[in-house]
């Protein structure tokens, strides 16, 4: 489009801007435009009208193109003569008024891009400030916190961290967690405490074992027993009496070694928990180097559960660090290390076997070089890491939910703003009123997920110092898996991608048919080591921006990634126990065990 107009002589853009959008619509033939013009100009116009009818009668009405209509024109010797007799004739009001008709539409334009900034940096603002407080910004722009629309890709972290602590915590008397079937807020729902058979129905859901709320999606849309074994592994890390003698612990930090990156230290806990659940220990963790930073604060310090929600209560923590310095607990093997086990028992121990053996059935939805994988050696470790991955983050904290909010915002914000402005009529701030809630809005809309481009592809690209491990393969060849994925399903075009290398989002601007999306950090020049390239980020960054692209990638509708990465075999994982099995996965390269 913008060549078409830079090759238009001069004169047809001065045509352009006085003719009115209506004519614009008509057609982009000069006749067209004759003809428009003189109902503009009406009866004044009329004779010369007809006579320039009466020149093109030999031509198609449409039928000339831009490019060759001077070849058509025998009336008048340019076009630019044709703009002098019309403009000299007693209609120039009229012109002059579709002159400010379209300037006012280019006017309107800019102030919904106002708007639209507007609505954006008024949700910046909000992010920054306490949920309570009042923004000094929206101050300066005569605004209040409850006059700024809600934002669709925000999620109410503070809400949503107390909602999934009801979740992680037993009910009064109960045996679970409040696990129904119903989602959202509905179980607080003011009627649920007053109708005794609604209370029954609930008591029974309780009792009866209701499945985790963090599993999205039926069986099938999952690994083999998904729901099940969630619900398994949180009954055997939150017994109901810690102090009980006949409950025994592991107690053990994570890996700290320089050479470990945060994929590896996951695939070290998931061995360590399967170690437990084998042994009938609780799983305890202890220092968490990568939450040794100043966004951690508090009891939440070089934890875990900075990020995610602890893998047992509180009250077996307290216990098993009680224990810990007691001689005669480790004696008696109520509690034990990491150094109590050999390396290979925590790498490639025993997958726990209570549930059987449903990695034997898993449904082949990975695809290498064009084929399915139906089966590999490790398919009992691609099953349970998939299982422990997804209980240590079954929660995220409020800190966490910050992260993705401040991503999410950076990223789709603007989209978002537009969506917004638009569902407003774009008038906003204008109707900026207080909105009373409804009931439906708070018990069940509650339940939400909050609002990202739809579909989304995420795409891990792996390279660096990981070739001394893998096969690793250029940016274009995942871009190739891209266009098929594109091809089944043409709605799909934008692209969460998640990389270390710098020349990857240098690449990425030679596809401008597709929107990229990543997270704005300093990425590698050249070839470094992991450890390395994380030390000049520092603890917080190197830490937060990994987990956020993981968390993404979890919430795509597509994935394309490197199964020879760890990190992309757990995303994989995540994405298996998270509704999305059959959205199948296509990997660049075979993992080091098929």
């Amino acid at each position: 489009m913008n060549c078409g107009k830079n090759m238009e002589p001069s004169n047809q853009k001065t045509i352009e801007r006085v003719v009115s959008l209506r004519a614009l619509q008509m057609g982009s033939s000069f006749p067209c435009q004759i003809c428009v013009v003189g109902f503009l100009c009406g009866v004044c116009l009329t004779s010369l009208f007809l006579a320039a009818l009466t020149s093109f009668g030999t031509f198609e009405f449409g039928g000339i193109s831009f490019s060759s209509r001077s070849t058509g024109i025998s009336t008048w010797n340019s076009s630019s003569e044709f703009l002098n007799v019309v403009t000299s004739g007693d209609c120039s009001s009229e012109l002059k008024e579709t002159q400010r008709w379209v300037d006012s539409n280019e006017s309107n334009k800019q102030s919904v891009d106002d708007r639209v900034s507007l609505l954006y940096l008024a949700w910046s603002a909000l992010l920054d400030e306490p949920v309570n407080a009042e923004s000094e910004i929206l101050k300066q722009v005569g605004l209040s916190r409850s006059g700024v629309p809600k934002a669709p890709h925000l999620e109410n972290c503070k809400l949503s961290a107390q909602i999934n602590k009801r979740l992680d915590n037993h009910a009064e008397n109960e045996s679970f967690p409040p696990w129904t079937i119903w989602k959202g807020l509905l179980d607080i729902y003011p009627s649920s405490a007053t109708d005794e058979q609604l209370r029954y129905l609930r008591h029974q859901a309780i009792s009866e074992g209701a499945y985790p709320p963090w599993i999205t999606g039926s069986d099938e849309e999952n690994y083999p027993f998904t729901r099940k074994v969630q619900r398994d592994i949180w009954i055997h890390q939150h017994p109901i009496n810690c102090s009980d003698p006949n409950v025994k612990f592991l107690v053990a930090d994570w890996e700290r070694l320089p050479g470990f990156g945060i994929g590896a230290q996951l695939a070290g806990m998931c061995g360590l928990l399967a170690i437990a659940i084998n042994e009938k220990r609780v799983l305890v963790t202890n220092y968490y180097n990568r939450a040794d930073h100043d966004g951690c604060k508090g009891p939440s310090h070089s934890s875990w559960s900075c990020y995610f929600f602890p893998e047992t209560s509180q009250e077996c923590r307290d216990r098993a660090f009680e224990l810990i310095d007691r001689k005669e607990a480790w004696e008696k093997g109520i509690i034990t290390g990491k150094d109590s086990y050999r390396s290979k028992e925590i790498w490639a121990g025993r997958t726990p076997r209570i549930w059987g053996n449903p990695w034997s059935y898993l449904q082949p939805t990975t695809e290498i070089n064009g084929s399915l994988v139906a089966y590999h050696r490790k398919m009992d470790r691609r099953w349970w890491r998939a299982q422990a991955i997804r209980y240590l983050m079954r929660f995220q904290t409020e800190y966490t939910c910050g992260l993705m909010n401040v991503a999410r915002h950076a990223a789709f914000g603007w989209e978002a703003a537009k969506m917004v402005l638009a569902s407003h009529g774009g008038e906003w701030p204008k109707d900026a009123v207080d909105e009373v809630k409804s009931d439906i809005e708070d018990f069940v809309w509650s339940n939400h997920k909050p609002w990202i481009p739809k579909p989304l592809l995420s795409m891990h690209v792996r390279m660096g110092d990981k070739a001394c491990e893998m096969k690793v393969v250029e940016f274009e060849d995942y871009m190739l898996l891209a266009a098929r994925i594109r091809k089944r399903f043409p709605q799909l075009n934008s692209i969460w991608l998640s990389t270390e290398m710098q020349e990857v989002i240098d690449k990425s601007r030679l596809y401008p048919h597709w929107n990229f999306y990543y997270t704005n950090v300093t990425r590698q020049v050249g070839n470094m080591t992991m450890a390395t390239y994380e030390a000049s980020l520092g603890r917080e960054t190197s830490t937060n921006y990994p987990l956020v692209n993981f968390l993404m990638a979890t919430e795509a509708d597509f994935f394309i990634g490197a199964l020879g990465s760890t990190w992309c075999f757990l995303i994989d994982g995540m994405r298996n126990t998270g509704g999305k099995v059959m959205a199948g996965y296509l990997s660049v390269n075979k993992d080091r065990f098929w």
